[in-house]
């Protein structure tokens, strides 16, 4: 009874209030109250559907990740490049010095962790203030949160209007509602741009300091505080007194609102700003050539932003472990432009016939213009003015040199005048340091290509493609250039020959030889290099003295189409199946034949030259690997070893050639060294294999060849070919370069020999003729008479014994001590061996 009379009681409470509220709604005032109140509510909802119902969802905040730059490692392991837009590092918020916290939050936001991403007060002042400067011209104050600021840097952009404020306040609400305060201020101190291309507050610790966040100073802390509402206002450089007052200001900010105490802020504030000009390079950014080929594979396959994912080059973060060796990488550099210079030398001074307006900001064109000058210590300068006894030069940094008339006296090419006379203001020109003042130089018309591989994993060690790649040069001649190989073709077509049962004893006619090409083109007949004809020689001979009759006779005998497909299969590239084609006549490129040599050292076997060995992303996932065998194997990436055989790697490529033919070509082109076109290598003093060549005209030089481990190739000519001289030959050119890297690539390496596969017989011959010899030894003398040859299983020559030594047999009185004679020479074969340490 008790509860039902409550329960009646409170209903009539509640009617009676329904009744009141009833009798008031019926009044004017009341009617004219609830519509005023309920006005904002209808407002906000206008605006949320015009304005914030197509917003970006902020729970994309959780998962995001700023674009970051890709880093380049070399062979070791050691950052060498970066490929970056934005200069970023990213930390995690427990990395953030709390000063540095403090400091932002009383520059940006002082009441950050108390609002819920509008600071209302400073929401309706800056409204009213966009208000009043409407139509001026003149930009209304900010207003924005922390939290307003990432809203509009991650996802909405920098549009100055009504609507992009409205669509932050939205977003800054949503924001607040998904991520923790400690989360939204990762997201803004790793995000915002501070000035010097640095976005964050770790670059710009390193841009202006050259320090990490967690070794900064208070006043340096302060400093970075003052940059996000306008870093080039605050430029160290051009507004040093106005970005020390910000400074300050901040300082005093913090001391207000008790994040340091008075003499913190009075010892911060009596410091100078204390900048430096630029971070000091922990990324060296070497390579040239080779990173600029790295750059290119990796657009190719990933795109250079997030148009094709998120393992864009210059956004995706990515770590790159490259096959780069920084010490045969300069060795290569510095070979080939020390040839190119010496072409040049001689020739007068190359104006490079660029110039800039000298007038103002001369430095910053200078540094536009971006001209290669190649060596490290010569230095693209501007002339600024000259008199009849100096030149005054302008550089890249600011400072200025003096180039006297006598340190450029040579003549400039095609004239007789001294270049000094050419010089003009706003002329940029390559100089050198010579004492106290500069020495004018040229940069070299003539280009060329180098690549050094590796034999056993087909890994490319160096790469140089020009002078430099600065200046327009970012064309790779190594990877790019089509170029006719000349006689560094031959040993493909004696392959060819080889294949099909010649040996490099048998005997090619080098004589005149012609053939009919049709009524339309007539007899063509082809020559040697030199001229003259030497009569029937041996294969080795033609390919160690180079000899165009013999090897158009060999090509012709075998067939160009098995020259063709050789030329195909070994990936020198295609080739019409045209006599001349075995001349070296199709075109190649550096890294093609070079890969091809190489796979005649690793006994023909396929290689695939490389030069990125992996790629991982930002989070450390491997999403690109070069030798992905691990893949193919069980157990391969075991955490612990089961007491099991350990699991053996497959083969990663296929036979290309015949290892015994490949083994014989090498064997053949080690004589070019020994006594052929190419003998300047030999006081290498390792075994060494190799091939010059020099194409019509001359308008190429070659040399492709090297050791056991390390096979390089190298071609100098004119981008447009064109004619280099006649003394102009590959042995006096080329081989030259190779040698010079070879001082530096094999200068602590082991010695090691080219070593026979199963099968191979190693036979002693006459170099001359190719006949077998008994009873004479080869010697170290590259001229020797007798020489080791290797031949196949069942094709050395043979034995003869003509009609007077069967006689001279038949009298010798008893076969006893004939086989005692076989038996000792036998034993001296045994000895000789176990002198000679074995036969490679």
């Amino acid at each position: 009874m008790r509860d039902r009379f409550a329960g009646s009681r409170a209903g009539g409470i509640l009617a009676a209030i329904w009744l009141g509220f009833r009798r008031i709604m019926r009044r004017r005032w009341a009617k004219v109250l609830a519509i005023i109140l309920a006005l904002p509510f209808v407002a906000l909802f206008l605006l949320w559907l015009i304005f914030a119902r197509d917003l970006p969802s902020a729970e994309s905040l959780l998962n995001y990740e700023p674009p970051l730059p890709s880093y380049v490692r070399d062979i070791d392991g050691e950052p060498v490049h970066s490929f970056a837009r934005e200069r970023r590092v990213e930390l995690q918020y427990a990395e953030f010095p709390p000063e540095l916290i403090n400091a932002f939050l009383a520059a940006e936001d002082r009441t950050f962790f108390d609002h819920g991403g509008i600071d209302y007060p400073g929401f309706v002042s800056a409204i009213f203030d966009y208000a009043l400067k409407a139509g001026s011209g003149e930009r209304a104050r900010g207003g924005s949160t922390i939290t307003q600021q990432v809203a509009k840097n991650l996802l909405l952009g920098d549009e100055y209007s009504v609507t992009r404020k409205i669509r932050e306040f939205f977003l800054a609400r949503r924001i607040e509602s998904v991520l923790e305060k400690e989360q939204i201020l990762e997201l803004y101190l790793n995000q915002i741009f501070l000035g010097r291309n640095a976005y964050g507050v770790q670059a710009a610790a390193r841009a202006y300091f050259d320090k990490d966040v967690d070794a900064l100073a208070l006043h340096e802390i302060a400093f970075l505080a003052v940059l996000p509402k306008a870093p080039n206002n605050y430029s160290p450089e051009r507004f040093a007194e106005r970005a020390i007052e910000r400074r300050n200001w901040v300082l005093g900010e913090m001391e207000r609102n008790a994040f340091i105490s008075p003499q913190q802020r009075a010892e911060a504030q009596a410091q100078p700003l204390g900048t430096v000009r630029g971070p000091s390079r922990s990324v060296r950014n070497v390579g040239g050539y080779f990173v600029e080929e790295v750059r290119r594979q990796l657009v190719q396959t990933y795109g250079q932003e997030a148009e094709r994912g998120p393992n864009g080059v210059y956004t995706g973060g990515l770590w790159v472990r490259t096959s780069l060796n920084l010490e045969l990488q300069e060795a290569a550099e510095t070979a080939l432009r020390d040839a190119l210079a010496r072409y040049e030398r001689g020739r007068g001074w190359r104006d490079p016939g660029l110039s800039i307006e000298v007038e103002g900001d001369w430095r910053s064109r200078l540094v536009q213009a971006d001209y290669g000058v190649g060596y490290p210590d010569w230095r693209a300068a501007v002339v600024l003015e000259r008199s009849r006894e100096a030149a005054t030069l302008g550089f890249g940094d600011g400072s200025r040199g003096t180039l006297p008339a006598s340190l450029a006296s040579m003549p400039r090419r095609g004239t007789g005048t001294p270049a000094f006379a050419s010089l003009r203001p706003g002329a940029i020109v390559a100089v050198e340091q010579e004492g106290a003042g500069w020495a004018l130089r040229s940069v070299p018309e003539i280009s060329g290509g180098m690549v050094a591989e590796e034999v056993a994993t087909g890994r490319v060690l160096a790469m140089q493609g020009g002078w430099d790649t600065r200046g327009g040069e970012s064309f790779n001649r190594a990877t790019q250039a089509q170029r006719q190989p000349g006689s560094t073709f031959k040993p493909f077509v004696y392959g060819a020959a080889l294949d099909n049962g010649m040996t490099p004893a048998s005997l090619i006619v080098d004589g005149p030889f012609c053939v009919w090409q049709g009524a339309n083109l007539g007899q063509k007949c082809f020559r040697n290099f030199s001229g003259g004809y030497a009569g029937p020689q041996t294969m080795r001979w033609g390919l160690e003295q180079s000899r165009n009759l013999m090897t158009v006779r060999a090509a012709n005998q075998v067939g160009m189409d098995q020259v063709a497909r050789m030329s195909r299969r070994m990936g020198v590239g295609e080739m019409a199946p045209f006599l001349a084609n075995s001349l070296g006549a199709a075109e190649t490129t550096v890294l093609r034949i070079t890969n091809a040599f190489a796979m005649l050292a690793n006994q023909g076997r396929e290689l695939r030259p490389s030069l990125i060995d992996y790629v991982q992303d930002r989070h450390g996932r491997i999403v690109y690997r070069s030798d992905n065998r691990c893949a193919a194997m069980e157990n391969c990436n075991g955490a612990d070893w089961d007491g099991g055989p350990m699991p053996r790697p497959p083969l990663r490529t296929r036979q290309l050639m015949d290892p015994m033919t490949a083994f014989q070509l090498v064997h053949m082109l080690t004589g070019v060294v020994e006594r052929g076109t190419a003998t300047i290598l030999r006081d290498l003093n390792r075994p060494l294999f190799g091939k010059t060549g020099t194409s019509t005209g001359p308008t190429n030089v070659w040399f492709v060849g090297g050791s056991a481990d390390i096979v390089a190739g190298v071609y100098m000519g004119f981008d447009q070919p064109r004619p280099m001289g006649g003394y102009a030959q590959g042995g006096t050119l080329a081989a030259p370069i190779f040698r010079q890297f070879a001082q530096t690539a094999f200068k602590d390496m082991p010695v090691v020999p080219f070593r026979a596969p199963t099968g191979i017989r190693m036979v002693r011959v006459d170099r001359r003729s190719g006949q077998r010899v008994f009873g004479a030894w080869p010697t170290a003398d590259p001229r020797a008479a007798v020489i080791w040859e290797a031949f196949k299983p069942e094709s050395e020559p043979r034995r003869t014994i003509r009609r007077d030594e069967a006689a001279s047999e038949a009298r010798r009185p008893a076969a006893r001590p004939r086989a005692a004679a076989r038996s000792a020479e036998k034993s001296d074969d045994s000895d000789f061996l176990q002198r000679e340490g074995g036969i490679y």
